[in-house]
């Protein structure tokens, strides 16, 4: 135990690391080999090395500064597995991961059980003085492997999606939905007077340094849908041309449809006159009460405009979630559903977390008085802080420690792969 350190506090660390560790294996283990070397496109990273990134990370800022002597089971994999970190060296191009057929899977799950008795003996041996030292990696390497469970998924399905038969992921029964058709209730509106109001992260729980500083912000009146729109009414947007009417869209999303030739969400298909989707239970009925999901911020948009409504700013989105438990939300869960399911119509908010991100109009940027951490781990959100739009809320992807009404999510507008969708807003 760590001298002068309350016990719970460490116990907790410690019992936290074994359980993320292990999650991410769990949601490995129903795979290949050849399933986990695949790269698809660039965005997309091969589930081998997402197991040996997160892996590299707990080695890299924990590691090795922190555990005198520390062997790093193979140098040459800080050079493989870094990402993005600049100051920590030289990196393998992102878009040719999927050449890495070496080292393989099994070598792979070596490094990760090598790091993990290393992590688990530093616990066993770091004093209070020390923990408190790494606190703020050791809160990160949770996080940023939470995230990388979520990439996970969203990466695997579109790995499976692209095979000539794609094949479920994690079978699991669905119930069968009804006909894509037919009028269905609309969403109640609930509005907000806005005023001068405080967002951001504060206190002493773990948030990324991107989530504050506190701050003031003023918001006009405004309205956010209870639920977010639904695979019927995306449906009604598709059949009155919607992907064919230009002042419905923003020009550079205007000119990526026209040039892909898009005309509906990725992953639907129309099959025998009805609309199916690919999910990671496999080939699956559309919903029509489901949350549309797997929009870019483009298409998310143009139905916006279409519904004579808007996305909402990232501010309007917190000042709503602000009283809402993250608890509330459906979240991933390798044993359930991991595909967005069906909403009731309600008089108050439905999915504000799970089911789908949810795309605002906001440009990810940095709040009033932002200053990004130092060292390596400050390269981990401020960098990315230009072409990328705000999503609130988490999905069904998500893992459930890894949400609260300050997060911000940030992706480029043309991300179609993760699980996004939108919630109309209007002023009022």
């Amino acid at each position: 135990m760590p001298k002068d350190m309350n016990a719970g506090a460490f116990t907790d660390l410690k019992a936290r690391f074994n359980a993320v560790r292990s999650r991410t294996e769990a949601l490995a283990a129903v795979f290949t080999a050849e399933d986990l070397c695949v790269q698809t496109m660039p965005d997309v990273s091969p589930g081998k090395w997402h197991l040996a990134h997160v892996t590299w990370f707990w080695e890299t800022f924990l590691l090795k500064p922190g555990q005198a002597g520390y062997t790093p089971f193979d140098p040459r994999f800080n050079y493989l597995f870094n990402s993005y970190y600049e100051a920590v060296g030289e990196r393998h191009a992102r878009p040719e991961r999927g050449f890495l057929t070496r080292p393989g899977l099994n070598e792979v799950l070596a490094y990760r059980a090598h790091v993990d008795r290393a992590v688990s003996a530093w616990f066993d041996q770091a004093d209070a003085e020390a923990v408190q030292a790494f606190r703020t990696v050791i809160e990160t390497g949770f996080a940023h492997e939470e995230q990388h469970q979520e990439l996970f998924l969203t990466d695997i399905k579109h790995v499976l999606s692209r095979n000539s038969f794609p094949e479920a992921g994690y079978p699991r029964q669905m119930q069968t939905p009804p006909l894509l058709s037919g009028a269905r209730p609309d969403p109640v509106w609930i509005g907000f007077e806005g005023g001068l109001i405080e967002f951001g992260h504060e206190g002493a729980e773990f948030a990324f340094d991107n989530e504050g500083p506190r701050h003031k912000a003023w918001l006009e009146p405004f309205a956010l849908a209870s639920r977010p729109v639904t695979n019927a009414e995306f449906l009604a947007f598709i059949e009155d041309g919607g992907y064919q009417k230009a002042e419905h869209w923003l020009s550079e999303g205007w000119a990526r449809m026209q040039e892909e030739g898009r005309s509906h969400p990725y992953y639907w298909r129309r099959q025998d006159g009805r609309w199916t989707h690919f999910t990671l239970h496999g080939e699956q009925m559309l919903h029509p009460d489901a949350p549309v999901s797997h929009l870019d911020y483009f298409e998310a948009s143009a139905f916006a405009s279409w519904a004579g409504c808007r996305l909402p700013e990232e501010r309007e989105w917190e000042c709503a979630a602000r009283d809402m438990a993250p608890s509330q939300g459906r979240w991933a869960d390798p044993d359930g559903l991991l595909e967005p399911q069906p909403l009731k119509q309600g008089s108050s908010f439905q999915a504000l977390y799970g089911e789908v991100w949810e795309w605002t109009r906001s440009a990810y940027s940095a709040y009033p008085g932002y200053q990004p951490a130092e060292g390596a781990i400050g390269e981990y959100n401020g960098k990315f802080m230009c072409g990328q739009f705000v999503l609130r809320g988490g999905s069904c992807l998500t893992p459930p420690d890894h949400a609260r009404p300050t997060y911000r999510n940030f992706f480029p507008p043309d991300a179609q792969w993760q699980m996004t969708g939108l919630r109309l807003a209007k002023d009022l």
